[in-house]
């Protein structure tokens, strides 16, 4: 019995004991299905009683008294129990818990996919590093972090979409071609300028490609050679995410909202609002008047917009496509747009603390990372991929809290032992699939499964861990949380560990085979998958063998 169900059949017994007592009791929005702090106090426990006694005019442990009462006759259930002021505490009968491991099984790849946020659009957008050079080691938090948010609020129902934000206007656009062009004609790059020798593969790529730009090679061709220099480190952008398993459904220039209008609609539209003014020449948007600590420049006295007037036609764009919620990842150094961009929403009609959530990483550090030799400055993403393993870099991002600070180990990553959290939950993964390998060799049927037999306080134990993936899967979207996934399998995986040292799938020689064996191999089965939905949840792999 999932925590689903045993909700549906909470509330029947809410409906029950309304028609036996005639005192009406509302079946709560959210009704609270959760683990007891201590196993002997049962499988599950909720505070129903506590939730709806009030409103109903009684006593919350009278009334939890009545649904004890009512649960304890309902299938599937072996005993409730009534603690403190109203606590129910609900025992499984076996084979209602033990059904589980089937469940699981039949709905395999989308076991833990939910309803919690269904009918929400939500716009995604991070990494959004400038086209000039390759990622680096700044961009590689919230490249896994970003990613596996996505795919958790996805898989929690609602409508996602992953959302790059191109940095392709302004000054370092010029400065990277400029960049280009200097090694095109064999100079250093201009005081300012990218020095990495990524700069000089670009260059000697588009001379080579178009030996015409490279005969001309001045100013006459900056805009053909930034335009194909933008191209080509996009491109390296888009193959290094690609390598690190970062799909983006949507890449967005920021030049098209300068080339299309966007950003004088923009102004136009916000002044209707009546937040837009003008003082000394310049136009502004009155952003104190949503908490801002200033007010901002749109358009400076010499016509030119600012950075910020892109940033309010991009949050305008989004809400005229549709996505009615806008995250922002936003990296440690960028504390100072939360109130800005809130005020942008706010001025825009919309409910700052409803359609907008900025959020904020810190920084990571990886002991012993060397700079990019192609960049010269900066640790590549594509090195650190190349040197700890995309996997474990994955996961090792995804498990910590955004808002803490990070060090990375690269010693512990690169070792295949317990101390290394994604090879303790891959390994638990592989050794389930060999469990089932060697079960299916010595002929044992899962057509046999009976629940029942599922008796050992280690299945209890794992069945009641498996149970409570769909919760944890809801948690962690509503509270763009991944890292309370990664926590979660590590205590799958040992739970899972436990159960394979005290209980045998394949039955010893002298063993005959029953139905025990074949409902513990729906058990690993069923663990199996568990632990493949969750790993891909963070974007990480699932090995059949290790």
């Amino acid at each position: 019995m999932t925590p689903e169900e045993l909700r549906a059949v909470i509330a029947r017994a809410l409906e029950e004991y309304s028609s036996q007592t005639g005192t009406p009791v509302e079946v709560p929005a959210k009704l609270v299905v959760e683990r007891p702090k201590s196993r002997d106090h049962g499988d599950w426990a909720t505070n129903v009683a506590l939730q709806t006694a009030k409103k109903a005019g009684l006593v919350p442990r009278e009334l939890a008294n009545g649904l004890a009462e009512i649960l304890g006759r309902a299938e599937g259930i072996e005993s409730c129990e009534v603690a403190g002021p109203g606590f129910i505490n609900i025992t499984l009968a076996a084979g209602a818990a033990g059904q589980l491991a089937a469940d699981i099984v039949a709905a395999g790849a989308d076991y833990g996919r939910g309803t919690a946020l269904d009918g929400r659009t939500i716009n995604m957008e991070f990494v959004s590093a400038n086209p000039t050079g390759p990622l680096h080691l700044g961009h590689t938090r919230w490249a896994a972090l970003g990613d596996a948010i996505a795919r958790v609020l996805a898989f929690a129902g609602a409508t996602v979409a992953s959302e790059y934000y191109i940095n392709d206007a302004g000054s370092q656009m010029d400065v990277f071609a400029d960049s280009v062009l200097a090694r095109m004609k064999g100079r250093e790059v201009p005081e300012g300028g990218y020095p990495g020798a990524y700069i000089t593969e670009i260059a000697e790529t588009i001379a080579a490609e178009h030996p015409a730009l490279a005969d001309v090679c001045d100013d006459t061709v900056r805009e053909e050679v930034r335009t194909r220099a933008y191209a080509l480190q996009l491109r390296d952008i888009q193959d290094t995410l690609a390598e690190f398993d970062v799909r983006f459904d949507v890449w967005f220039s920021e030049k098209s909202l300068h080339d299309s209008g966007a950003l004088e609609s923009a102004v136009a539209r916000l002044r209707e609002q009546g937040h837009v003014f003008d003082h000394e020449g310049a136009v502004w948007l009155r952003t104190t008047d949503f908490g801002d600590d200033k007010d901002r420049v749109l358009i400076r006295k010499d016509g030119v917009p600012t950075y910020f007037a892109a940033d309010a036609a991009y949050y305008l764009d989004k809400k005229d496509r549709g996505f009615e919620e806008k995250v922002y990842l936003l990296g440690a150094d960028h504390h100072g747009y939360v109130g800005r961009l809130k005020a942008i929403a706010a001025a825009a009609g919309d409910d700052p603390e409803h359609n907008i959530e900025i959020l904020i990483g810190q920084l990571i550090k990886v002991n012993g990372a060397k700079l990019s030799k192609r960049a010269g400055n900066i640790i590549e993403l594509r090195d650190l991929v190349e040197w700890l393993g995309r996997d474990a870099l994955r996961y090792s991002l995804a498990r910590i809290p955004a808002d803490s600070p990070l060090t990375l180990d690269p010693e512990v990553l690169r070792s295949a032992s317990n101390d290394n959290p994604v090879h303790y939950v891959q390994y638990a993964h592989a050794r389930a699939r060999g469990v089932e390998r060697k079960a299916v060799e010595a002929g044992i049927d899962p057509a046999l499964f009976d629940a029942a037999t599922l008796t050992h306080e280690t299945e209890s134990a794992l069945l009641a861990a498996l149970a409570d993936f769909p919760r944890v899967v809801a948690q962690a979207a509503e509270l763009r949380e991944p890292h309370r996934i990664a926590r979660y399998l590590e205590s799958l995986a040992g739970l899972f560990h436990k159960w394979y040292d005290a209980c045998r799938v394949t039955p010893t020689a002298d063993e005959e085979l029953g139905a025990v064996h074949a409902s513990r191999l729906v058990l690993d089965r069923a663990t199996a998958q568990v632990l493949a939905n969750g790993l891909g949840l963070l974007g990480v792999s699932a090995p059949e063998r290790m």
